[in-house]
């Protein structure tokens, strides 16, 4: 099985297909490397494709201790499957978890990037309820060690931004979640502990998004109500970002819709590849 080694020697499990331009698909939460499958079928056609499970779930590694887990890690872990692959330079394509790690290379090493697709980005920024969201990561933390994958796979699947894939979609959703209650349990509360409950709000680093040039397409669903405002906050800062909606949709986008998700990343990311995707023109924006 191919693995890419990481700085503190955690081994990350990853799959890759087809040649041209890399791709480097960053998955959320909820989800590992298989949940990609969509994309990699669809962008392989004209693209080199990688995706990847983050340290905590299988079959990479699950290191033992949620000091391991940190937004840095992640982030740094995505830098790693591409210095194993020798890759210089790649577009970014993440959800939810993935998104922010995909922002948080645009913040530290923007060199690394070509692009960044942020989609269901956001959830947990909102400062006013920034300490109720910990604690509830941490809660859930602790039901994944106490209850296991199943029990929490189980509650998840209900959560408000979950039900759109379910209405659309019902055997998707219960395959999607099929899946999670597969998941290493102690992988999952150390994310949820370390990386979920622990990385700051967007909003905090305001100054530092108003700096990134890279180009970026922040993908949202109208239905997933925690990424609204944080989606709205990164198109107004991100210089080089465009902002679209996806109708009656939540937070799994990626699968709820993959038609509609692959042709405006693909539109994206051709856009990016013949230089057509500038920062924001000054004369379109209102004054005062």
């Amino acid at each position: 099985m191919p693995y890419a080694l990481t700085n503190d020697n955690v081994r990350l499990y990853f799959e890759e297909v087809g040649s041209g331009t890399p791709i480097l698909f960053l998955h959320e939460f909820a989800a590992d490397h298989t949940n990609w499958e969509p994309q990699m079928r669809y962008f392989s056609r004209g693209h080199r494709c990688i995706a990847y499970s983050a340290r905590g779930y299988r079959p990479s590694d699950v290191p033992p201790s949620a000091d391991a887990y940190t937004y840095k890690h992640f982030y740094g872990d995505a830098l790693a499957v591409l210095d194993h692959l020798r890759i210089e330079r790649a577009h970014l394509v993440g959800l939810s978890m993935g998104s922010y790690s995909s922002l948080q290379i645009g913040l530290n090493a923007p060199h690394r990037a070509l692009s960044m697709t942020l989609a269901g980005v956001g959830s947990g920024s909102d400062l006013d309820n920034l300490e109720s969201f910990r604690a509830q990561c941490r809660a859930t933390a602790e039901q994944f060690e106490t209850l296991g994958s199943v029990k929490v796979a189980e509650v998840t699947r209900e959560a408000p931004g979950r039900i759109p894939f379910l209405v659309k979609d019902p055997r998707g959703h219960a395959d999607f979640y099929a899946a999670l209650a597969r998941h290493d349990a102690k992988g999952s509360a150390n994310t949820m502990r370390g990386f979920q409950g622990g990385r700051p709000s967007i909003y905090t680093i305001t100054e530092a998004i108003r700096n990134v040039a890279t180009p970026a397409l922040i993908i949202c669903g109208d239905e997933d109500d925690n990424c609204v405002e944080p989606s709205l906050f990164l198109k107004r800062h991100l210089p080089a970002a465009g902002l679209t909606f996806f109708p009656k949709s939540g937070h799994v986008l990626n699968l709820e819709e993959p038609a509609l998700f692959n042709e405006m990343v693909e539109r994206f990311i051709a856009l990016v590849e013949a230089d057509r995707w500038p920062p924001r023109d000054p004369r379109s924006m209102a004054a005062g």
